[in-house]
């Protein structure tokens, strides 16, 4: 899990910046570029302030206009090349920002696309819109625009100091002594800045959490009246915020009035000696005002490593959460081996993916999500390829995880599942999944149109097979009642569809993808009756030759399964047929019965009411 709170004392690790820089060698012309011309820019600076030191000596003090034309040619060319260099700067340092934002932001995606399950069961929605939006963003700003200050800071901070001793010593090391003061002040607001920028991104990740929470559980804030409790609660994280980002704000705001008073002392004392000297002759007025110039020229740098420095301290936290997620490891892979053979997510081997008939076999798994709290215990079982298992019992006793192992969403730390007799761990992820449908109880559909979202199972079907898959799950009845028909835009998670809608379209989804192995999830517990038989219909003739796991919530849609398994703190407390079962008059049967009779007990309630 990325938790918060592992960032607050962290050291900066250089590991952090050279996985992002790494995302900047495609760039590493334009960062030539930029570096070769921020460069000359220091140089330009330079030849400007000699060039003010000639016209102050030679035309203002000899009072001659010689050679002025020659002059004022060269300083206006070197404005347009200023101007040149300028523009260069704005343009590739905008076009390295927008690449390398895109990149990272993608490999960002990717690298979420191939995260296990329990990775999104540990880290917040808000965490992850919060590092790949506001975080990448600040970063590669920072990147891009930071190279330009650097050369040009570097290189004028290198010219100014071989300038100013070649014409005057002393002055030149009365100015150098700002340079160690500078360095004190830095070192010391480091670790103050550092833990005030980690707190602030620390609390806007809650922000965006709670801004998403809010959203998506508006329905639920309206119907327990919770409007009120959650601007409170959502004022509460905000001012933890602008408590933060001031603490943060007046940290930096003394820094750098205090970098600026040692410059401004350090020039007061120029002005002093060189104001002297200038008096004495030992100095001419030129000379001195260049001096000024190149101070200011090599102050100016240091001003703004002050300010890099400062901005760095900034992007620190949010490059050691960014760098974090790019090198977030799975708690699933595939074996250098597998990926060999079989390939991986985005580059799969399926002329070397054996065909799966459907055969599943647990053999002595554990699996625990937390030490010391196994939820399978030493459990086996082996399902025929074809076979119909329902899988029943009191909520948390296992049956999600049993077949989410069998998808291989979780892996046990003890035992085996195999798959047509090999271990799972031996083919690759993508192997598996691409022969597994799975309907979930609570349906989820993407923005698009309905048909979309069922093609969403197979992407090179017609639009025949997307309308024969709804069909044959009832769907196509209430969809071309619809407006657009199969056009239809689904919504965000489907906020245009009702519930039931959902599912039918949900289900007709798995239908499309003709998987080997079939899980539905409590998938018709949030239909209605109608609904549910014409999925119950539908299953009969589709689930035949499948390898199947219902998940039942309403144990009548289940007295057809081939075997029916009582799940109980991770172990299979009875299994059998329902007529066995019943006939048994074990937990099953009290399970069903106690089921049967609220039924009935709501039918009665109804009908009074009526």
């Amino acid at each position: 899990m990325l938790e918060e709170k592992n960032y607050q004392n962290r050291r900066i690790n250089p590991q952090t910046w050279k996985r992002l820089l790494g995302y900047a060698r495609p760039y590493r012309k334009k960062y030539a570029i930029l570096l070769t011309g921020s460069m000359a820019a220091g140089i330009i600076d330079l030849i400007m302030s000699f060039m003010s030191m000639w016209a102050i000596d030679g035309f203002m003090y000899r009072k001659t206009t010689e050679n002025i034309g020659l002059f004022a040619a060269a300083a206006f060319g070197l404005q347009i090349l200023t101007a040149s260099l300028t523009l260069l700067f704005v343009r590739s340092a905008g076009q390295i920002e927008a690449h390398m934002t895109t990149d990272i932001r993608r490999a960002a995606y990717l690298k979420l696309q191939t995260m296990s399950f329990s990775f999104f069961d540990n880290t917040s929605v808000g965490y992850l819109l919060s590092r790949l939006t506001n975080d990448i963003s600040r970063i590669m700003e920072m990147v891009s625009w930071v190279c330009i200050d650097l050369g040009w800071s570097l290189m004028a901070v290198v010219a100014s100091l071989i300038a100013m001793f070649a014409v005057n010593f002393k002055l030149a090391l009365i100015t150098v002594t700002a340079v160690p003061l500078i360095a004190l002040l830095s070192v010391y607001f480091q670790k103050k800045i550092l833990k005030y920028q980690r707190e602030t991104r620390r609390i806007n990740s809650m922000i965006t959490s709670s801004v998403n929470e809010g959203i998506m559980g508006a329905k639920t804030s309206k119907t327990l009246v919770r409007e009120e409790l959650n601007c409170l609660d959502f004022t509460e994280i905000t001012e933890k915020m602008y408590s933060a980002s001031m603490r943060s704000a007046v940290i930096s705001a003394v820094y750098m009035p205090l970098a600026s008073i040692v410059i401004s002392a350090v020039t007061g004392l120029l002005i002093i000696k060189g104001g002297r000297d200038v008096l004495g002759g030992l100095l001419t007025v030129g000379q001195l005002n260049f001096f000024i110039n190149i101070g200011n020229m090599m102050f100016e740098p240091i001003r703004n490593f002050a300010g890099i420095f400062a901005e760095f301290q900034s992007c620190q936290a949010a490059a050691e959460r960014v760098s974090d997620l790019l090198g977030a490891v799975s708690d699933i892979e595939d074996r250098p081996e597998v990926v060999e053979k079989y390939g991986d997510f985005f580059n799969p081997k399926k002329e070397n993916w054996e065909p799966i008939k459907g055969e599943v076999e647990f053999e002595n798994v554990t699996l625990r999500y937390k030490e010391g709290e196994d939820v399978l215990k030493n459990f086996s079982l082996k399902v025929r390829a074809g076979e119909n298992i329902a899988l029943v019992g009191e909520t948390g006793g296992g049956k999600s995880t049993i077949v989410n192992t069998v998808c291989r969403f979780y892996e046990p730390q003890e035992g085996r599942v195999l798959i047509d007799g090999k271990d799972v761990r031996d083919r690759s992820q993508l192997w598996l999944q691409s022969a597994l449908g799975y309907v979930l109880q609570t349906p989820h559909l993407f923005s698009g149109s309905i048909r979309e979202n069922i093609r969403y199972g197979r992407l090179e079907a017609t639009d025949e097979e997307v309308v024969e898959a709804a069909k044959l799950v009832g769907a196509h009845e209430f969809i071309t009642k619809l407006e657009k028909g199969y056009d239809t835009e689904a919504g965000e998670g489907g906020s245009n569809m009702s519930t039931g809608q959902k599912q039918l379209i949900s289900f007709a989804r798995a239908i499309l993808a003709d998987p080997k192995i079939f899980v539905l999830d409590e998938a018709t517990s949030s239909i209605d009756t109608e609904a549910e038989l014409k999925i119950q219909a539908a299953s009969e003739k589709l689930l035949r030759n499948r390898t199947s796991f219902i998940i039942a919530h309403r144990l009548s849609t289940i007295r057809n399964a081939d075997r029916i398994l009582v799940i109980d703190g991770g172990e299979i407390a009875e299994q059998g047929s329902h007529r066995e079962l019943m006939a048994r008059k074990g937990r099953y049967y009290e399970l069903y019965m106690n089921q049967f009779r609220n039924e009935r007990v709501r039918e009665s309630v109804k009908i009074l009411g009526q």
